[in-house]
């Protein structure tokens, strides 16, 4: 697929783009009056007058001007500007690196002493990690959303930022400022990514999955953001980008599909897959039942708050132990179920679907990290 239809597709979407130096990830170069020492950006007359120059701030959803860089240079990559695409994309990492201490593996979070961490190896294992601490499921397998493979064997997983009052910036996992989690990167405002189908000598930029769109960033990742320290600023609600005569027709896509590659996601390292599903300490039925027990009450109580009273949270919260306690052994799973929906309907009899649907995100997210509760029978 060349390069020039991927462009064309990417700004279609309303995705600005820039080009990439032949078979690399890095923008193409500025010429060489913006080399001096001392340049301004932002007194530049280059991006006015259609150069590339200066990487993602040149980034134009144009027809002509990728028409022009494309049809001139059709060797050179796609990059996306994140932020004026609207875009939050985790970048993933599974490069060999020593492994900080605990807690720089989380930034904010406590990961208690207990957690066996042997075999945590890379970004994906981080992720699953907050995922699961969090009670939700893992991003990168999050099969809705557009993930790319990376020739490093990492991961890009594409998201749509629906908070456009809200600007999150970009990070490194390794910062020892702002980063979600080690080995995964954030490109958002201020930052770009490149585009699914690029090719570099070590390999292509391949779309797994059969999603093709990115979907909106779940609450929970905007949350995590937000907490550690992305949030670049808040404004008034206005579009990320307005249309403007020229641009790449909405919706436009090329001839021939331009992501048909596809590859399955990698999955946290196995030996540290094993851990994550929890510890093992003495446990009984009576000692998980007193664990469960306040959350369900907890629930139920939510029938005397017909609004307000983070119902959908607490039975998120309730479903999660108890899918840690089934996996532990502790319950079985149909009693775990029926408890969990007799205080969903006790609460919210008039939405039994969504009830259910909670109760098994819940529990499927639980069971990653089987919980053994500590106390006597």
């Amino acid at each position: 697929m060349r390069a020039h239809d991927v462009a064309r597709w990417c700004a279609g979407n309303g995705w600005p783009v820039h080009p990439l130096a032949p078979g690399r990830k890095t923008p193409a170069a500025n010429c060489n009056a913006c080399r001096e020492v001392g340049h301004q950006t932002r007194d530049c007359p280059c991006i006015p007058a259609g150069r590339w120059c200066h990487g993602f701030r040149a980034a134009t959803t144009n027809a002509a001007r990728i028409d022009d860089w494309w049809g001139a240079h059709p060797t050179m990559g796609v990059g996306v500007a994140c932020g004026p695409a609207g875009l939050v994309v985790l970048d993933v990492d599974a490069h060999s690196a020593e492994v900080p201490h605990r807690d720089r593996l989380l930034p904010g979070i406590h990961i208690d002493p207990r957690v066996d961490l042997t075999g945590l190896a890379s970004g994906f294992d981080t992720l699953a990690l907050l995922a699961a601490y969090r009670g939700h499921q893992d991003p990168a397998k999050d099969e809705t959303t557009l993930r790319v493979r990376t020739p490093s064997g990492g991961l890009h997983i594409w998201y749509r930022n629906t908070r456009p009052e809200t600007r999150f910036r970009s990070s490194t996992g390794s910062s020892p400022k702002v980063a979600l989690a080690w080995q995964v990167d954030i490109r958002a405002d201020n930052g770009y990514i490149v585009a699914p189908t690029n090719r570099i000598p070590q390999g292509t930029y391949a779309p797994v999955g059969d999603a093709r769109m990115p979907a909106p960033l779940p609450d929970w990742l905007a949350d995590e953001l937000t907490r550690t320290g992305h949030v670049v600023q808040v404004r008034a609600q206005t579009p990320v980008a307005t249309r403007v005569p020229g641009d790449v027709p909405a919706r436009e896509t090329p001839g021939q599909q331009p992501l048909e590659a596809l590859n399955p996601p990698q999955a946290p390292s196995a030996a540290f897959g094993a851990h994550l599903r929890g510890l093992r300490a003495p446990s009984a039925p009576r000692a998980a039942q007193r664990l469960l027990d306040p959350l369900l009450a907890e629930v139920a109580a939510c029938a005397a708050i017909p609004e307000g009273a983070s119902f959908s949270e607490k039975l998120n919260r309730a479903a999660y132990t108890a899918g840690g306690l089934v996996a532990g052994g502790h319950f079985a799973e149909p009693q775990a179920r029926e408890l969990l929906t007799q205080a969903a309907q006790t609460a919210r009899p008039h939405q039994p679907q969504r009830n259910s649907t909670i109760i098994d995100s819940g529990l499927a997210a639980g069971a990653i990290r089987p919980l053994h509760p500590q106390g006597r029978p």
